[in-house]
């Protein structure tokens, strides 16, 4: 296992649509690994393939209890009802913000095996699950803000220390 440098804002990994993994075993068995030993060492609850430059469509979560990864993730929500709450990002330092999600959702997809995996979560783990899946679309959590506090959060990021615009 290996830390893995995370990608940040501006890096055009983070903005590209993810590719579907079709070769599963130890070369995904190894990036879950490391994914999930990056997101421990930066005290995340999820992290993407493409924030640590792999462009495959795969994240690991560590929250509510539960610990594992999905690959070539798919989710849908049960019902209507939403949160809304703080959301953050590894790859965008100290800046946060209200972001509304699904309260409820089923996610759906494969493990580092290739074999069938789902899962029902609620709240924090619900949150994850769309957050990570959004990355692996190339979205940032930014933007599901409301325009005014994204606005206030691009300005954050612009005028923060480890911005380099691209």
């Amino acid at each position: 296992m290996a830390v893995r440098e995370i990608r940040l804002f501006g890096d055009p990994v983070l903005g590209a649509v993810a590719d579907a993994v079709e070769d599963f075993g130890e070369p995904v068995r190894r990036l879950v690994a490391d994914m999930l030993e990056t997101m421990d060492r930066a005290g995340g609850v999820g992290l993407a393939a493409n924030q640590v430059g792999v462009s495959r469509r795969v994240f690991v979560f560590d929250c509510q209890g539960l610990r594992g990864h999905l690959v070539n993730p798919v989710w849908r929500p049960l019902g209507a009802s939403e949160q809304t709450g703080r959301e953050g990002c590894l790859s965008v330092p100290g800046v946060a913000g209200p972001v509304t999600r699904y309260n409820d959702v089923v996610a759906a997809g494969r493990d580092a095996e290739g074999r069938p995996v789902s899962l029902r979560a609620t709240g924090l783990l619900a949150r994850c699950i769309q957050h990570e899946t959004d990355h692996l679309d190339g979205i940032m959590f930014m933007r599901r803000m409301d325009p005014a506090v994204r606005a206030e959060a691009m300005s954050m990021i612009r005028n923060a220390d480890w911005f380099k615009e691209k």
